[in-house]
């Protein structure tokens, strides 16, 4: 049996978040007789304004905000709906339930602690939204979370079904690098080259790899180091060559296969813990050793001497980043056991089947009641 699935998410294929957990699943979904039509609340052009210009286009808001609601007002024909967060952000519950109080049962997403926005803001926040995706969560025909934290709160919040999915790559992408040829082959030493140490993110993120200035200062004081940043904002660090790269989905795979070492510096906040690991998983994906603050779902991807190391203080992160410019074999091997546990369990080829089964059920169960 084919069922038809709406997905209403909040960027189009450009947003990191939308494109992880619901465009990199359509071709695998559409195999499996589950066609996605996806309706985005923003497309690229707001991005694209609101990393360039470090500010919302309000009227581009006013717009997208327009055309969702007039796709949800046509009524069309689905078996499920596939929310990303919330329909309409900002706007309270009573307004929004509207358009999910329907025939049509409806799962909705989480890849971040996107609920913390509204009950940890201001108290005018928090009196009219700090609940709003709680009571989402809870009418919802099932949560699927990307990782314990946002399930625990799903659980809370009384969801009726919890599922967790966790944030994964297509690791056919990720070339490791022995296999290239460009792997930790004695040539690499720093005598030949910078010790790479790289990070992927977005301009929104910048502060977290830049919180690792003084580390990268002392490493470069102790030898030849070269940091990678793909996707973020301009950062200037004193006494460090820093190379910033622009990030496209086509050549990401290639710049991580360029780094000695992966970075996931993170802030201990209930937001950092709501994360799920994407750009270590990508990292290990491409069979790169990492190093990560010890928040949240870091800790079961960067396990301690198996497949990466963490690290709280300056001097650890100083610590731990010698430990692996010095030791090539330490690399080569975390970096296979990275690879590894992302065949495993951080795949696209993994989660395709569990998605597909648990919106088929969903689907099934609606229709058995009705």
């Amino acid at each position: 049996m084919s069922i038809r699935v709406t997905a209403m998410t909040r960027y189009d294929a450009s947003g990191a978040s939308s494109r992880v957990r619901v465009y990199q699943y359509i071709p695998g979904l559409a195999a499996r007789g589950i066609q996605v039509d996806v309706s985005p609340l923003f497309d690229g052009m707001y991005l694209q304004t609101l990393y360039s210009r470090g500010r919302t286009d309000w009227l581009a808001v006013a717009s997208a905000y327009t055309r969702r609601v007039r796709h949800l007002l046509r009524h069309e024909r689905a078996d499920l709906l596939w929310i990303e967060y919330e329909l309409l952000p900002w706007i309270p519950w009573a307004l929004e339930r509207r358009f999910v109080q329907s025939r049509i049962p409806y799962v909705v997403e989480y890849d971040d602690a996107v609920f913390h926005r509204y009950d940890m803001g201001s108290w005018p926040v928090r009196a009219v939204l700090g609940a709003k995706l709680d009571r989402l969560m809870a009418s919802a025909a099932c949560v699927i979370a990307g990782n314990e934290y946002l399930a625990a709160r799903a659980r809370r919040a009384g969801a009726r079904r919890i599922e967790v999915i966790p944030s994964v790559v297509d690791v056919r992408e990720y070339v490791p690098r022995d296999v290239t040829g460009a792997g930790d082959a004695p040539d690499r030493s720093t005598a030949e080259r910078p010790f790479t140490v790289g990070w992927l993110g977005s301009p929104s993120t910048t502060r977290y790899v830049r919180s690792l200035s003084r580390v990268f200062a002392r490493l470069a004081a102790s030898g030849p180091l070269r940091v990678v940043i793909v996707g973020g904002a301009p950062v200037a660090m004193p006494g460090v060559q820093v190379e910033q790269r622009g990030w496209t989905k086509t050549t990401e795979a290639r710049e991580v296969a360029r780094f000695d070492v992966g970075v996931m510096p993170l802030e201990d906040s209930p937001w950092e813990r709501g994360k799920c690991g994407y750009k270590l998983i990508q990292y290990m994906a491409g069979g790169i050793p990492v190093v990560a603050s010890p928040v949240g779902v870091n800790t079961e991807l960067a396990m301690p001497n198996v497949t990466g190391l963490l690290a709280t203080t300056e001097d650890e992160w100083v610590a731990s980043l010698e430990r692996l410019r010095s030791d090539p074999d330490l690399r080569r091997r975390l970096g296979a056991e990275g690879r590894a546990l992302v065949e495993r369990c951080y795949s696209l080829d993994v989660t395709t089947p569990r998605l597909a089964a648990l919106l088929r059920d969903v689907v099934r169960m609606r229709a058995g009641v009705l």
